[in-house]
């Protein structure tokens, strides 16, 4: 079968092979797609591989070859997966391949949001340190995380993940999710307003669905203790993002870590670009060579699945 990559630069920029993915028959690998080229592309494709473009009812109709979708994330809202089904198309994706390293980015944002490494590492370097009476100092508050309440929403496999690394700096966690009431001893469930009440810090661990857009909008930015913390390494469309920059501006939050925003790459005027101590980092928690490359293993076996006859991870 003929086998389409249409976006295939982000998992693999050079530091992994094509080669076992090659090996199952003809094959193309675009490092992007853009919606002008997408049709042309897969026309004779049988089998697509996507990241972030777009599949939608309007081009199943015109690719009567394709018969299988491999999404190469754990996200689906980028497949329209009730047209596939109704053509018969398989859609598969990718879960948990991310899950230690988008724990790890939580944590880095939030130890970067409470130790200020990255600031004084730079200040440092040039030469306050070395022109400084002292020897030491700090130029923003510290803040210890042991004894602080870390709230959860979203306690998938992620935010399991999250919750354990939480315990190991002896925070208090706490964690709504609707789904679902499986989760570690220390895990104390409560119900989403309590969350946003009581914790110091509030981090979003949830997929985007049409009820939860804009989860955090004003009003629950308003429950949140004063000077607290937001981290969200889910979806940028769960925040409000005017609501986050003028909580962030007016001091209510003490400040916000972000791996995600709601359009990507962002806008010049998105306000959190310029908020008040407000992280930033380009989506990039899923993206160790690790993960990727458990990405791509698992995104071959589902085709070898597919191609075998018992497909596994579909999604429609």
């Amino acid at each position: 079968m003929n086998v389409v990559v249409l976006d295939g630069y982000t998992l693999n920029p050079g530091d992994l092979t094509w080669d076992e993915l090659k090996a199952l028959g003809p094959c193309a690998i675009c490092e992007r797609t853009s919606p002008d080229e997408l049709l042309s592309r897969a026309t004779h494709a049988q089998i697509l591989l996507t990241n972030k473009v777009e599949l939608t009812r309007h081009h199943f109709a015109q690719l009567p070859a394709l018969k299988y979708i491999g999404i190469t994330a754990t996200g689906t809202n980028i497949v329209d997966l009730a047209a596939a089904r109704e053509r018969g198309i398989i859609v598969t994706n990718v879960p948990a391949y991310s899950t230690a390293s988008v724990a790890q980015t939580t944590f880095a944002l939030l130890l970067e949001l409470t130790q200020h490494i990255g600031h004084h590492a730079a200040t440092v370097r040039n030469g306050a340190w070395s022109r400084n009476k002292d020897w030491c100092y700090w130029e923003r508050p510290l803040l210890e995380l042991a004894g602080l309440t870390l709230g959860i929403v979203g306690l998938g496999r992620i935010g399991t993940a999250v919750a354990r690394l939480a315990n190991a700096f002896e925070m208090i966690v706490l964690a709504h999710n609707p789904k679902t009431r499986s989760a570690p001893s220390y895990v104390r469930w409560v119900e989403l307003e309590e969350l946003f009440r009581q914790s110091h810090v509030v981090s979003l661990h949830c997929p985007l669905t049409p009820e939860n857009r804009h989860m955090v909008n004003r009003e629950r930015l308003s429950w949140m203790k004063p000077g607290s913390l937001l981290l969200n390494t889910s979806r940028g469309q769960l925040v409000d993002e005017p609501a986050l920059a003028e909580s962030l501006n007016t001091g209510h939050l003490a400040g916000a870590g972000l791996d995600v925003l709601s359009i990507e790459p962002p806008l010049p005027d998105n306000p959190l670009l310029t908020a008040r101590n407000c992280i930033i980092t380009p989506h990039l928690a899923w993206a160790t060579r690790a993960s990727r490359a458990r990405l791509l293993q698992v995104a071959i076996a589902n085709i070898r699945a597919f191609l075998a006859g018992h497909p596994q991870n579909v999604v429609n």
